[in-house]
């Protein structure tokens, strides 16, 4: 998959998780930009502020989503829970293998 594609999936993940500790501001002017796909001189029209105010804040709102997951891991759990789902669900030994799963799980907590 394409870098900026990643990229950009993971900042969208991030936001799902931690929108919520954005302020209003900062989450008007990200989801112009990722979720709406406006560029910069477009939010900076329609929020009556510069481009570089613009890049200023959606800089400062990705740095704050990276910051909170390295700090609360809650993706990276997520993505870990997914694997071991997916890793459970081929395996034909359903009944022994519930318990293993359910102790990994466990120990992820």
């Amino acid at each position: 998959m394409d870098k900026d594609l990643e990229k950009k999936i993971r900042i969208h993940q991030l936001y799902d998780l931690y929108g919520k500790l954005l302020t209003e501001k900062q989450k008007t002017a990200f989801e112009y930009y990722y979720l709406d796909d406006y560029s910069l001189s477009e939010i900076a029209d329609i929020l009556h502020v510069s481009r570089n105010a613009i890049h200023e804040q959606i800089t400062t709102v990705t740095t704050y989503l990276e910051d909170y997951e390295l700090k609360l891991e809650l993706l990276g759990k997520q993505e870990k829970q997914a694997k071991l789902i997916e890793k459970y669900k081929k395996n034909p030994e359903k009944n022994a293998i519930l318990m293993a799963f359910i102790q990994e799980l466990e120990m992820m907590e």
